[in-house]
């Protein structure tokens, strides 16, 4: 039964282009188990390609045909296990140049439209007795948070729990009833009262945003340039980070602020370094696209999700005052997209969504001025270790997408003791991304400094 797109699923699919392919993708890393070797990997290889183990929509393709562009759809269809489940080897020495060289060659390499939109790699080789696995899938299907709850789909918190992906219980989405024609007239007129509603509470919501102090729709307005607001390729760069969750609970406990609140302001810090380190310093604070996870039903797929504009105070040399700016533009934020129904928060994100994919899909997007700088994201995994068939998940890294124009992205998960950086960077435009993951960890110490003093 085919199933149509929502419109904020359909904005990233029309969003696609060589350059700026709009798929997210995951890097997870193991412990093996005790005693276990590559004999583990290769039983774990054949029972991932022996039988579907994803939810809808991941068992359908994109509908075929000539109203695909109008109205795209999911439709089902046999699924090719050998594609779509791939086996890869690490040369020796199996570091983290190694991991992260293969993975920002795969995380490069546009999908495949007429097939379901994923792909896993399991990855051996690594060193220490540590396996990866890379997931990566398209924007149209899968946001963060819908990430996150696939994730614990494969995974358990029971290192005993001998089941692999795919002998476990997988919701699909539920089962759609056929309706009679009155039922459906009755749908389409309650769905358009409540667009017509949601905006008129968005009209009235963007007048009350635009005004006082803090005001992200103001500061979306004034986004300086800056050496992360290039043309892009398709080639992307990895950095990596993993941070200590309880120091970071100890500065929000401190300073009064959230944690989310002191990871943007170690973000900034490390933007700052870099800025600085490159001769590159923007004139103005650098504005961040912060996207916020929404309530979702278990059987959702897709995206669920809104967000603002948030300063980062980058050319603001003291951590203190950077970190309490953000605070007051994050908590104003949060309780005004809050407050909105949410047909307004969606009419809110296409709004927010209209000038990026109208300038991609032209390809002028990078010929305008920025409306951001680079997103910064925060998602949570969970708060205790994680298993795959004994094997301990060590750490978590997102990769996320890049717009024509925008050629850096920030996620970040929690995930057990850890808090888990991930820079995606244009390959050309944004040399020595590296950088930026070592300087999170100077900028953590460097706002754990100010505070104490």
């Amino acid at each position: 039964m085919k199933k149509r797109l929502g419109q904020v699923d359909a904005a990233f699919l029309r969003m696609e282009t060589a350059q700026a392919p709009m798929h997210l993708g995951c890097l997870m890393t193991f412990k093996l188990p005790p005693g276990e070797g590559r004999q583990f990997l290769n039983d774990m290889f054949e029972q991932l390609r022996s039988q579907p183990f994803l939810p809808e929509p991941f068992g359908h393709r994109l509908l075929q045909g000539t109203l695909s562009d109008i109205a795209p759809a999911w439709e089902p269809c046999d699924i090719d296990m050998d594609f779509h489940v791939r086996h890869s080897a690490l040369p020796k020495p199996g570091g983290e140049r190694q991991l992260g060289e293969l993975v920002q060659r795969l995380h490069s390499n546009a999908m495949d439209f007429a097939r379901p939109l994923w792909e896993c790699h399991l990855i051996e080789g690594l060193e220490n007795n540590r396996f990866a696995i890379y997931f990566k899938s398209h924007h149209c299907a899968i946001d963060g948070m819908g990430a996150m709850r696939l994730t614990k789909l494969w995974l358990t918190d029971d290192a005993s729990d001998m089941r692999w992906p795919g002998e476990r219980d997988i919701p699909q989405a539920g089962t759609r009833l056929k309706k009679s024609l009155a039922s459906k007239l009755a749908g389409v007129i309650r769905e358009t009262g409540d667009q017509a509603r949601g905006l008129g509470q968005l009209a009235s919501k963007l007048v009350e945003m635009s005004r006082g102090e803090g005001s992200t729709v103001r500061a979306a307005m004034d986004t300086p340039g800056s050496v992360f607001n290039k043309p892009v390729t398709r080639h992307r760069r990895l950095g990596t980070q993993v941070l200590e969750l309880a120091r970071i609970k100890a500065l929000s406990k401190t300073l009064g602020v959230t944690v989310n609140d002191v990871t943007l302001a170690i973000v900034s810090g490390a933007v700052r370094r870099y800025m600085l380190d490159n001769d590159a310093m923007a004139e103005k604070s650098l504005n961040a696209s912060v996207p916020i996870g929404l309530a979702r039903g278990d059987d959702q797929s897709g995206n669920a999700v809104a967000g603002f504009v948030c300063p980062l105070a980058t050319d603001e040399p003291d951590p203190l005052v950077r970190v309490r700016q953000i605070n007051a533009t994050t908590t104003r934020s949060k309780q005004e997209l809050l407050s909105m129904s949410a047909t307004a928060l969606e009419q809110f994100t296409l709004m927010g969504l209209a000038p990026l994919m109208a300038g991609q899909i032209t390809g002028t997007l990078s010929r305008l001025p920025p409306f951001f700088n680079f997103v910064v994201s925060n998602v949570v995994l969970t708060k205790h270790p994680l298993y795959l068939r004994g094997a301990e998940l060590e750490a978590m890294y997102p990769m996320s997408i890049l717009f024509d124009g925008y050629a850096m992205n920030v996620t970040v998960i929690g995930y057990a003791d850890k808090v888990c950086v991930g820079f995606i960077g244009c390959r050309k435009a944004v040399p020595h991304l590296q950088n930026l993951a070592v300087y999170t960890g100077e900028a953590l110490e460097e706002l754990e400094r100010a505070a104490a003093g």
